[in-house]
């Protein structure tokens, strides 16, 4: 599968590999134990140029292909979910949007301290009565002379507080429909930006997750990011490349359990023989890894076509559909394999079917996977 990737990328897949057993994979359960916030190995993956991947060189990143932005993130993600998230949501939501839609100017002030590492984004969108309706958000942002004020609150933020950068998508105006919705960038030090709700979640604990919020926030006029009344779409296309982490992350996640299973399938003993060599678990190992090679490549389908510059909605929304799905039956799966075993936090698939859930959820809901590319397949006839 990896015979796709130039020489220059399968070393730096080795690296991100070596990285990840070495160095993530031994903290991966004091990190979710602890809900704590890895940031010695995001200062690690910073100065390996990992919070970059896909963007230009010329604006602080590696310059690699989506493609392999997609594997390292599925690397990372099978030793700890919560590790590589906070790396896929720096480049996927907040720096993608910049690169995509922001003027040279927010580039240069922006993209730069974020690809290397000095500063980490997050996506500022979800609202208590907006989530997958993205087009009802409530915060407002009204222009006064050469800045807009914003006031709202967005909550369950990935990156939450520890995040220095945020792209806030706020309502310009309320006559316009999705045309009256602007994205800004917003800086964690602007007057008026606080932080509440840190809360305590089932998986990928390491990352956190907090609500922003804007109270009369003084944003200037050149951090409208890809122009007035244009956020909805901006939003739409950061979605699309989303997916594609999201994605890549229950591969891993779900790749974790496997590979756990295996082992464990190979040492537990039962009726005077490993369990592996029993039919019946030999047949949950080989669907678990049939769909996990199914979601990887929907997955890796949707990178190639975003390097391409081609329209890739439903193949992304296909891929997280797919294998957000996957990483749920698979990591269930898994827990089953090790038995009462695998309900204990002493191993950790019971870590990654946690993990696994919120694959479901963020980035549009399964739900709203299916109503995307029922959209796209019936809007094509």
């Amino acid at each position: 599968m990896d015979s796709d990737f130039t020489r220059d990328e399968l070393d730096i897949l080795d690296l991100v590999r070596q990285f990840a057993r070495d160095e993530v994979l031994p903290r991966a359960a004091g990190i979710d134990q602890d809900a704590a916030y890895p940031a010695d190995l995001v200062r690690q993956m910073a100065a390996l140029g990992l919070m970059g991947v896909p963007f230009p060189e010329e604006y602080g990143g590696a310059g690699q292909r989506y493609l392999l932005f997609a594997r390292i993130v599925e690397e990372l993600c099978r030793a700890c979910a919560s590790t590589g998230l906070i790396m896929d949501v720096n480049i996927s939501l907040c720096g993608e949007p910049i690169w995509m839609f922001g003027t040279e100017e927010q580039k240069q002030k922006y993209l730069g301290p974020l690809a290397r590492g000095e500063k980490l984004g997050a996506l500022a969108m979800t609202e208590p009565e907006a989530g997958s309706d993205a087009a009802s958000i409530r915060t407002s942002a009204v222009r006064n002379g050469d800045r807009f004020i914003l006031n709202g609150r967005k909550i369950f933020i990935t990156n939450g507080e520890v995040a220095d950068t945020y792209i806030v998508t706020a309502v310009t105006d309320r006559t316009a429909g999705t045309n009256g919705i602007t994205d800004f960038i917003v800086e964690k030090e602007m007057p008026g930006v606080s932080f509440t709700t840190h809360y305590d979640k089932m998986g990928i604990r390491g990352a956190p997750t907090t609500d922003v919020v804007l109270e009369a926030v003084e944003v200037p006029v050149e951090n409208v990011l890809g122009g007035e009344g244009n956020g909805f779409k901006v939003t739409m296309d950061t979605l699309d490349a989303g997916r594609i982490g999201i994605a890549a992350q229950a591969v891993g996640i779900a790749r974790a359990a496997l590979e756990d299973s295996i082992d464990y399938a190979c040492t537990r003993e039962q009726f005077g023989k490993p369990i592996g060599e029993l039919q019946g678990i030999q047949f949950m190992l080989a669907d678990m890894a049939t769909s996990i090679h199914a979601a990887r490549l929907l997955t890796l389908r949707a990178a190639s076509l975003r390097d391409s510059n081609t329209p890739c909605a439903r193949e992304s929304s296909m891929a997280k559909l797919f294998a957000g799905d996957t990483a749920m039956q698979v990591t269930t799966d898994a827990v089953q394999i090790f038995g009462g075993y695998g309900y204990m936090q002493e191993y950790p698939v019971e870590r990654h079917m946690r993990d696994a859930k919120i694959t479901q959820i963020y980035e549009g809901t399964q739900q709203i996977q299916r109503v995307v590319i029922a959209r796209q397949v019936y809007g094509a006839k």
